[in-house]
């Protein structure tokens, strides 16, 4: 499934998480990805994949990461989708090598879709709404992506520990 390993996927979730929950609460409250988290992102790469995966695996997946961002890019230019979004998913890219990617795609079809339905049902939610009225995300025309990238990576990491254990 992975080139993780369920003890490598848990050590990554618990570097990963925190920044991964502060992109998505910044793309919410501000319709921006920092790119500060977007660099904690590939130091938690840098730093963790030597010692959690394979040699070649861990440079494969830095070829992963420039071939997201070129691809970002592409897409941002079209105006498909913003940069940060793009740099983001770039970093997020080497988490998944080895990983199936009609899974990851599919993950990502039903973090994107569960994502965009909780932003905008909770949007209706008064005392939601009430709460964080300062959000950019409610009155933008635009989907704060940050929110569906991060439950994916999250979601997968926690698919490699759970589902190649046995």
């Amino acid at each position: 499934m992975s080139a993780l390993t369920p003890m490598a996927a848990l050590w990554c979730l618990i570097a990963v998480a925190p920044i991964c929950i502060w992109v998505a609460w910044s793309d919410m409250k501000f319709m921006k990805i920092p790119n500060k988290a977007v660099v904690a992102l590939a130091v938690v790469y840098l730093l963790l994949g030597p010692l959690l995966l394979p040699f070649v695996a861990w440079l494969w997946g830095w070829a992963l990461l420039a071939g997201v961002l070129v691809t970002g890019f592409l897409l941002n230019m079209g105006g498909l989708i913003g940069a940060g979004d793009a740099k983001f998913a770039a970093a997020m890219a080497p988490f998944f090598i080895g990983g199936d990617t009609r899974f990851i795609l599919a993950l990502f079809a039903a973090c994107l879709l569960g994502a965009f339905a909780s932003h905008r049902g909770l949007r209706l939610i008064g005392p939601f709404r009430a709460a964080t009225a300062d959000w950019a995300s409610w009155t933008h025309k635009d989907f704060p992506m940050g929110l569906a990238l991060a439950g994916t990576l999250i979601f997968y990491l926690l698919a490699v520990i759970r589902f190649t254990v046995s």
